[in-house]
């Protein structure tokens, strides 16, 4: 049994035991196991769009193809309360939840692979989404849990897999158009999908409640005046009551719609300005890559700058890319093409962990509802998914990619510019150092 203690702030922790006492092995397990999983199953977002004009080639209508990313995307984000909130009251486990969303997401490359849209729509869309959001919530709670030193840090790294995971294949994707081989792509991406997430659903666990590795004092790192902490433990209620939430909300909520407008369309803005497909690709990588690594990135500038001044920064690179993004959708060049890619990546991926550090230091993260915090805030993504991709799908063939990435760089930009509202709700209390409670 571990030592239970509190900080001054009247957070609970249970010191020790030892992650190898509790498991058996070092906790790096369920970092690295967690990684592998977030790294398959970001295939199935951000390889999509490397599928659509292999897609559209059998006769599906273009913005019909797109819809079934939108709506990917709304019940991948939108999983995320649900089962925070099961996994909080003890009714499904890391096991259980990976169990069932192995087998969801091994049904949409499955669904994409025959001929039905009708089809696809249920088993890639409704079911893999799903399966999707149970693995993305289990995977990223695991890691808080097994790290609550350096959450921050550990929850960057296992997300970003999510984008860049997904490169090998989205790259692949891209060569499946005129009679590529898309069949036998997407059968390997559903194995390996389903055993990576299976592998790792068998060994995943959470640690006791509370649980604090005995090598570090709790007490003494939470006086280290460089983090940030909440005042108290806020209730979803509660948090949306603050103000500070439903901005989050807001700001997140066109981030995504941005970045996943970018990761949806680039193949389809490769073919319209007619570059070759090696170009594409190396966009794609560069997109993706930046996408995910970018992730932990910002969260160690971050420590140096603030939480909500990196995630502003972030944000403006996000709408410089799309400006640049503008430029070759009307010049055709390639190397402001590659530029703009590297640009809308790192700024497309930043904020999701710098959004999930935020909502931890201003709402707390020990109570179930503080937690369920966390994923009523990222369900912004799934309203995000529906306008960056659903709706673009539809703005696209009227207004051309210019104007529609113009306007996506005002989104950006107003979202970034929205962050310098951001402060942590509470008071000011005695012996508290003040930029506890001025969030970075």
């Amino acid at each position: 049994m571990g030592t239970s203690t509190l900080d001054f702030l009247g957070r609970r922790y249970v010191v020790g035991p030892t992650a190898e006492e509790l498991l058996g092995r070092r906790r790096e397990w369920m970092l690295w196991l967690s990684w592998a999983a977030m790294a398959a199953i970001g295939i199935l977002q951000y390889g999509f769009g490397s599928l659509v004009p292999a897609l559209t080639e059998r006769g599906w209508v273009p913005v019909d193809v797109f819809w079934l990313l939108a709506l990917w995307t709304v019940f991948q984000a939108g999983a995320g309360f649900p089962v925070a909130f099961l996994r909080e009251r003890g009714r499904i486990g890391p096991r259980s939840a990976m169990v069932a969303g192995a087998v969801l997401l091994l049904l949409g490359p499955l669904a994409l692979a025959q001929g039905s849209f009708l089809v696809a729509l249920l088993g890639y869309s409704v079911l893999s989404g799903t399966g999707a959001g149970l693995v993305y919530a289990t995977c990223s709670s695991t890691v808080a849990k097994w790290y609550p030193e350096r959450t921050a840090a550990k929850v960057s790294v296992v997300t970003g897999a999510f984008a860049y995971g997904s490169v090998p294949f989205a790259v692949a994707f891209l060569f499946t158009v005129d009679g590529g081989p898309l069949v036998p792509f997407l059968l390997v991406s559903a194995a390996l999908i389903f055993l990576a997430v299976l592998a790792a659903g068998v060994v995943l666990r959470d640690p006791p409640a509370n649980w604090w590795p005995p090598d570090v004092d709790p007490r003494e790192w939470a006086l280290d005046g460089r983090r940030v902490s909440a005042v108290k433990q806020y209730s979803p209620r509660e948090a949306m009551r603050t103000g500070v939430a439903p901005l989050m909300y807001l700001i997140l909520f066109c981030a995504s719609a941005v970045s996943l407008f970018d990761i949806t369309f680039l193949a389809t803005l490769g073919a319209e300005v007619d570059v070759t497909l090696v170009v594409v690709a190396a966009g794609t990588g560069l997109l993706l890559g930046t996408n995910g690594a970018g992730r932990a990135l910002a969260i160690r500038v971050s420590e140096r700058l603030g939480r909500t001044r990196t995630l502003g920064w972030v944000l403006a690179v996000l709408g410089i890319g799309q400006l640049c993004l503008a430029t070759a959708a009307t010049t055709g060049s390639v190397a402001i093409l590659l530029l703009a890619s590297l640009l809308a990546g790192i700024g497309g991926g930043a904020f999701y962990p710098l959004f999930a550090s935020l909502v931890r230091e201003y709402f707390g993260d020990q109570s179930a509802g503080a937690r369920q915090t966390h994923a009523a805030v990222y369900s912004a993504k799934a309203f995000g998914g529906v306008l960056g991709v659903g709706v673009a799908a539809v703005a696209v063939p009227g207004w051309g990619f210019p104007a529609v990435f113009l306007l996506a760089s005002v989104l950006a930009v107003a979202s970034g510019a929205l962050c310098l509202k951001l402060r942590q709700p509470g008071r000011f209390l005695p012996g508290l150092p003040p930029q506890q409670v001025a969030g970075g």
